[in-house]
């Protein structure tokens, strides 16, 4: 079993708060505009990382990271990527592979809105966690925490902050 921090634009945002949930997962996830290094370089010292570049993010975040990272952990074929779309919507540039391909989780940022959904014609569940950073038109600062457990997503939670 693996508990899963999920965040998504900080846009160089990151305090006290956000890193005591750090502390409670066993990976951090990091769907992209990342903004500052420092972000990612903090939650690394503590953590197990994987980390997706975004749209923001300059040359030196594009070398650290990939623009789509696949894998599987505890028997979860897992996608994060950080343009992605959602069910029934999704990005021109990845809706060929998703199709062809789809994986049980598939993350994704960049809109700034919290979504939790299945597709069920692809049969995969689509996780934005939101932004929480500062920047941006969100009300609410959201990421989400889960468990990944024998191929199981488990105990989704939806973390708040005001902005």
């Amino acid at each position: 079993m693996k508990k899963i921090l999920l965040l998504s634009d900080t846009h160089s945002y990151l305090d006290d708060r956000i890193l005591a949930y750090v502390e409670e997962a066993d990976e951090v996830w990091h769907a992209g505009d990342i903004g500052s290094l420092d972000v990612t370089d903090k939650i690394a010292l503590l953590k197990p990382l994987r980390a997706v570049y975004g749209n923001i993010d300059d040359h030196s975040a594009r070398a650290t990271f990939p623009l789509n990272n696949r894998f599987t952990l505890e028997g979860v074929d897992v996608w994060i990527t950080h343009i992605g779309g959602y069910p029934g919507k999704y990005s021109p540039g990845i809706r060929k592979e998703l199709i062809k391909n789809p994986p049980k989780l598939f993350i994704s940022g960049h809109s700034h809105i919290l979504k939790v959904m299945p597709d069920k014609k692809l049969g995969l569940l689509h996780m934005n966690p939101g932004a929480v950073g500062k920047h941006g038109f969100q009300q609410v600062r959201t990421m989400l925490r889960f468990q990944l457990n024998q191929g199981n997503i488990e105990n989704l939670e939806v973390i708040e902050f005001k902005k």
